[in-house]
């Protein structure tokens, strides 16, 4: 089928997409991970879904979590190293165990975005949305479009340093707990396990002072956070959510309806939380759509035309996204003549959900329009409805819809 006239309306979309997220943004509850606000947006985006782009079924479903344990391996890996630079003037091997573990905590927590310490913080409830327009034969396809509703907590020092201190800041903590566990090493390579009381005038007795000077930065990673000031999350991330809300309702008016291709929007929650909406729909939809080929687009962050980019890795670079996804939609922005990078997302740069589907066995791949260096509206309050870029939404629109028009035709299939 030709999408032409949809891809036409790229202007309109992109029109309506800031429309909606100015409501969304001035309108309800903050949507922090597991919030009231974050399951108004479901709710509402659900219903649009349902009455205004002809999908038969959007179900809002609920799962349990604990969002802030997703930042919270900062109290524990903080403290432990902390702590270890005091102990270590006395017993170095102390000071390597609370290391260790400090650094296993942030690894799985933040770096896997594995459950580690969830336990210890409070459950609250989550929210994502199922909608899915069928189309007129039997099915042979499917397509789902996919963006996260939630919002996030405010980073102070990108907001008031921007990224490159943001990422500075967090480099000179690591190599900090990094240098007192060479230190520790170094000591119980030379004195044993044995008690040595503390030399300045020795060699690693002054390394140790010296150390000091990497103890407010890591104090200062406390406040990496502000857990009391939700973003308006404007751009991160109601601008994948309307992605494929506006390319079912421009497909509803223009009259277009598959024969053989099912379209689809899965609205994930608490992807601010550790990618836990994303993982929690992955478990409850196990093997539900494996009937047919099924791909997954996931949003986040479609900002600035000139970063618009498919990633192929995901999760700070430990997850392959799956290559005909991406592929097909490169090859989609070839078509149409419109600056599409092939990238991934770098270590310290997080994730996007679709490293959840992919590790989870489904065909999906991440695509993001935002400097992974960070910009200073990235989980700021400076990511609000006016500080959107229609031309990357825009752009974003014709691509998706253009691998749309690919796929029903049989492309990667």
């Amino acid at each position: 089928m030709n999408l032409q006239s949809v891809i036409d309306k790229k202007k309109e979309a992109a029109e309506y997409m800031v429309s909606e997220i100015t409501h969304i943004c001035k309108d309800f509850e903050k949507r922090d991970p597991g919030s009231k606000g974050e399951q108004q947006a479901c709710e509402y985006m659900a219903d649009v879904l349902k009455n205004e782009c002809g999908c038969e079924r959007a179900d809002v479903e609920s799962f349990k979590e604990n969002p802030g344990s997703f930042f919270g391996w900062i109290y524990f890996t903080i403290t432990f190293v902390l702590a270890a630079v005091a102990i270590s003037f006395f017993y170095p091997l102390v000071s390597i165990i609370l290391i260790i573990v400090g650094l296993l905590i942030v690894f799985m927590q933040f770096g896997l975005y594995k459950k580690f310490i969830d336990r210890f913080f409070p459950e609250k409830t989550g929210h994502n949305v199922t909608a899915v327009k069928s189309c007129k034969g039997e099915v042979k396809r499917r397509i789902f479009f996919n963006g996260h509703p939630d919002a996030a907590w405010e980073w102070p020092v990108n907001y008031k340093l921007g990224g490159v201190g943001f990422e500075a800041h967090a480099v000179i903590c690591g190599i900090g707990a990094v240098y007192y566990l060479v230190l520790s090493i170094m000591l119980i390579a030379k004195n044993g396990l044995e008690y040595v009381p503390f030399d300045a005038d020795e060699t690693l007795g002054l390394l140790r002072l010296i150390g000091l000077v990497f103890v407010p930065f890591l104090i200062g990673l406390y406040w990496m956070w502000n857990e009391n000031r939700i973003v308006d999350g404007a751009n991160d991330n109601l601008s994948g959510c309307y992605m494929g809300i506006a390319i079912l309702k421009a497909l509803k008016e223009e009259g277009i309806e598959f024969e053989n291709t099912e379209v689809g929007v899965i609205l994930t929650g608490s992807e601010e939380a550790g990618l836990r909406g994303a993982k929690a729909w992955c478990a409850a939809h196990k093997g539900e759509f494996d009937d047919v080929p099924t791909f997954i687009f996931s949003y986040d962050t479609i900002h600035d035309p000139k970063y618009l980019m498919t990633n192929y890795r995901d999760l700070n670079g430990t997850v392959k996204a799956d290559k005909d996804v991406s592929d097909l939609f490169m090859e989609a922005a070839k078509e149409l003549d419109i600056s599409c990078k092939k990238g991934w997302v770098p270590p310290l740069g997080g994730a996007t959900d679709s490293a959840a589907f992919a590790q989870a066995g489904f065909r999906a791949t991440g695509v993001t329009g935002l400097n992974h260096k960070l910009e200073d509206y990235y989980h700021t309050r400076r990511d609000t409805y006016d500080n959107m870029n229609e031309q990357g939404l825009a752009d974003c629109f014709a691509i998706s819809v253009k691998a749309l028009e690919m796929f029903d035709n049989g492309a990667k299939q």
